[in-house]
C-alpha cells in the first residue's frame, strides 16, 4: 500500500489503553441498538414467528432434539437456536424479548470480536471504526434484533474465519486457533445447516486458491484431523434426526437446503443482480466507502503477486519471515510495524476474497433473501475500515474524494425516498395490503419518515463538509455514524410502532386473548390469515384454515369443546351459513375473534383502537 509503515501503528504500539474505553463505547452503542426496546414490537411473519414458537415448544415438552412448531415437526431449520431460544425463555420467561436476546446477544458478540480481532492485528483505532461500521449499519441492526438463525450463523462463521487467520497466518499459538476454525464451523452447521460450514470453506478455499499457500495448508492446516473434528460436532444431531425420523426428515432437510440453492422457493428469487442494492442498502452509510476499498485491495494484490515475496518458488526464511507460497507471515525477529505492515495488504486480500466467495455464493443460488448475504458484513466492516483508515492518513489515497461523493449521494437518495415514503404508502401501497392487513389504509406515517429524511439530509452534508477535506476528513466517519444512528432512533421511536399497530399486533393481541380463555383441549382456529405468530401468542396448537378450505372448517368446528376463531372482519361473509350462532367477542384493527361462549378473562394490557376507526361488525 502506498502509505509508510511508520503511520501504521502495529498491535504492540501501547493500544491497550484506550481498549477498555473502546470497549464501553461499543457496550452502550450496542445496548441502545440491539437491546433497548427489543421486545416492544411484535413477532413478524413468517420468520420469526416460527422460530420462537418451536423454541418455546421445545422448553414445554422437554424434547430438546426435535424442533417442532404448532407441534408439528419442523425441519427446516437446525437446533441450535431453539436450544438458545429456550434457555432465554427459561432465564426472562417467554416473550418476544427472550426470543430476539440470542440474536442480540450474538451480534454484540460479534462487534466485540471484530474490535479485539482488528486491535490484536492493527491498532484499536481501526478496531474502534471496523466494529462501528458493522455495529451501525441497517442490515446488521435489523438482524440482530430479530428471532432469525441469521445473528448465530454470521458469529460462527465469522469466528471460524478469524481463528483460520489467526492459526495460519501467525506462527504463535497455531495450533489451538486452527481447531477452533473447525470446531466452529460445526457449530454454525447446527445454527443453519450447511451454509455453516460451506460459507468458511469457500471463502479459505478462494483466499489459498489467489495467494497459492495450498500446500502450506495441507501441512500446517490439519485439514484430516480438523474436518473430523467439525463432523464430530455436527454430526450427532443429524445422525439423531435421522434415526428418530428417517427419510422424511432428510427429505425435508434437502428441500430446505440444496433445494433453495436449486431453485426458488416461497416466491423468493428476485433477480440475478438482487444482492447489489441489498448490500448498497444494507451496508449504508459505508457502502460508499466499500466500493472504492475493493478495488484499492485488488490492485495492491496484483502488484505483490509481480514481486518476488510474493512467488509460488519463495520459501520459509531462516527468520520464518514467509511462508512456502511467499506470503508474510508472523516472525518473532520482525519489528513491531514491519510486522504489521506485512500482514496488513494480505488481511485486505483476505477480506476481499471473503466478501467475493459470499457475494458470488449467494447470487448463485436460486432463493434469494437480503439476510442470506450477511456473513460478508464482518469482511466488508475489516476492508472499509481499513481503506477509510488509509483515506485519512494519506490525503493522496485514490478515491478519497470520490468515495466521500458516493456516500453523499446514496444518502440523498434514501433521504428522498425517506420523505416519499408516506406519498409512495398512501397512493401506492395502502389499498394493496388492506387484504392482508384490513385496516392498512387507516395508517398515518406521521412525520417519522420527514424526520428521518432531514437527519440524513444534515448528516450527509456534513459528510461532504468534512470528508472532502484534507485536515478534517477523519470526522465524516463521525458525521455519517451519527446520521445513521440519529434514523434508527427516529425509526425505532416513531415508525415501527406505528406499523406494528396495524400490522402486527391485532391478530396477536386476539391470540393472546383467546389462549387466556380457552382450556386445554379446546381449539383455536385461525381462519384466513395464517400467521405462524399466532401460534406462539395464543401458546396452543392452531388450527390454520386458508381462503377456499371451508369444508376444513366444518369439520373442525364439528368437534366437540369449546372453539374460537380469528380471522380478518372482511372473511365473515366467508364463513358457512351454519356459523351464524358464533359471535365476536373482541376486535382489534380489522381482525374478530369469534365464539359462541363470552370471554372470561379479560386480557390486560390490550388498547382498543380509536373510536374513529372501529370497524363494523356484521353490518352493525
Amino acid at each position: 500500500m502506498s502509505e509508510s509503515v511508520s503511520q501504521v501503528p502495529g498491535p504492540s504500539s501501547g493500544h491497550s489503553s484506550p481498549v477498555s474505553h473502546h470497549i464501553a463505547v461499543l457496550l452502550i452503542l450496542c445496548g441502545i441498538l440491539f437491546f433497548w426496546n427489543l421486545g416492544a414490537l411484535g413477532l413478524t411473519d413468517r420468520d420469526e414467528g416460527r422460530n420462537a414458537e418451536a423454541g418455546r415448544e421445545m422448553l414445554e415438552t422437554g424434547d430438546w432434539m426435535s424442533p417442532t412448531f404448532n407441534y408439528e415437526p419442523r425441519y427446516a431449520k437446525p437446533v441450535l437456536v431453539y436450544w438458545l431460544m429456550s434457555a432465554s425463555y427459561k432465564m426472562f420467561g417467554v416473550s418476544e424479548f427472550a426470543a430476539r436476546f440470542p440474536s442480540a446477544l450474538f451480534g454484540l458478540g460479534l462487534v466485540l470480536m471484530l474490535y479485539l480481532f482488528l486491535t490484536r492485528l492493527r491498532d484499536a483505532n481501526t478496531g474502534l471504526l471496523g466494529s462501528l461500521m458493522l455495529a451501525l449499519n441497517l442490515q446488521m441492526i435489523g438482524l440482530n434484533r430479530m428471532a432469525l438463525t441469521d445473528s448465530v450463523l454470521i458469529f460462527f462463521t465469522t469466528l471460524s474465519l478469524f481463528a483460520f487467520w489467526l492459526g495460519f497466518q501467525t506462527t504463535r499459538e497455531r495450533r489451538p486457533w486452527m481447531w477452533v476454525y473447525y470446531a466452529a464451523m460445526g457449530i454454525a452447521t447446527l445454527a443453519k445447516g450447511p451454509v455453516g460450514f460451506l460459507v468458511p470453506l469457500i471463502v479459505v478455499a478462494l483466499y489459498l486458491s489467489l495467494t497459492k499457500q495450498w500446500r502450506s495448508f495441507w501441512q500446517e492446516g490439519r485439514p484430516l484431523a480438523g474436518t473430523a473434528l467439525t463432523i464430530l460436532i455436527a454430526l450427532p444431531w443429524y445422525a439423531g434426526m435421522w434415526w428418530l425420523h428417517g427419510s422424511e426428515y432428510t427429505a425435508a432437510a434437502q428441500a430446505n437446503t440444496v433445494g433453495r440453492f436449486l431453485k426458488p422457493m416461497e416466491g423468493h428469487s428476485f433477480g440475478f443482480l438482487f444482492y447489489i442494492p441489498v448490500l448498497l442498502l444494507g451496508f449504508f452509510p459505508w457502502s460508499g466507502w466499500l466500493l472504492f476499498a475493493w478495488p484499492q485491495t485488488y490492485k495492491s494484490w496484483r502488484a505483490a503477486r509481480k514481486t518476488d515475496v510474493t512467488r509460488d518458488t519463495s520459501h520459509v526464511t531462516a527468520e520464518g519471515t514467509a511462508n512456502r507460497a511467499g506470503f508474510p507471515v508472523e516472525s518473532p525477529n520482525l519489528s513491531p510495524a514491519t510486522r504489521h505492515a506485512s500482514q496488513s495488504d494480505s488481511l485486505d486480500w483476505f477480506a476481499a476474497a471473503w466478501i467475493f466467495a459470499t457475494f458470488v455464493f449467494f447470487t448463485l443460488s436460486s432463493t434469494r433473501l437480503p439476510h442470506y448475504i450477511g456473513p460478508l458484513f464482518p469482511a466488508a466492516a475489516i476492508l472499509t475500515a481499513s481503506y477509510w483508515s488509509r483515506c485519512v492518513r494519506d490525503p493522496s489515497t485514490r478515491g478519497a474524494n470520490a468515495s466521500v461523493h458516493l456516500v453523499m449521494w446514496l444518502g440523498f437518495v434514501l433521504a428522498g425516498a425517506m420523505a416519499c415514503l408516506p406519498w409512495i404508502y398512501d397512493t401506492m401501497l395502502a389499498s394493496k395490503l388492506t387484504k392482508e392487513y384490513p385496516l392498512a389504509t387507516q395508517l398515518s406515517l406521521g412525520s417519522g419518515p420527514y424526520v428521518a429524511a432531514t437527519v440524513l439530509l444534515v448528516g450527509m452534508g456534513l459528510v461532504g463538509l468534512f470528508g472532502l477535506s484534507e485536515t478534517r476528513r477523519g470526522a465524516a466517519f463521525w458525521a455519517a455514524s451519527g446520521s445513521l444512528f440519529g434514523v434508527v432512533l427516529v425509526l425505532m421511536v416513531f415508525v415501527l410502532p406505528a406499523a406494528n399497530r396495524y400490522f402486527v399486533a391485532p391478530q396477536q393481541e386476539l391470540a393472546y386473548a383467546a389462549g387466556l380463555n380457552l382450556a386445554p383441549g379446546e381449539q383455536l382456529i385461525a381462519y384466513g390469515a395464517t400467521r405462524p405468530s399466532t401460534a406462539f401468542y395464543a401458546r396452543r396448537k392452531v388450527l390454520f384454515v386458508g381462503s377456499g378450505e371451508e369444508e376444513k372448517l366444518r369439520t373442525a368446528l364439528s368437534q366437540p369443546g369449546r372453539t374460537m376463531i380469528l380471522l380478518p372482519e372482511s372473511f365473515v361473509d366467508k364463513l358457512p351459513g351454519d356459523l351464524k350462532n358464533y359471535q365476536p367477542i373482541l376486535k382489534r384493527y380489522g381482525y374478530l375473534l369469534l365464539a359462541r361462549e363470552p370471554m372470561v378473562k379479560i386480557p390486560e394490557g390490550i388498547l382498543p383502537p380509536p373510536p374513529a376507526l372501529e370497524p363494523k361488525i356484521f353490518g352493525h
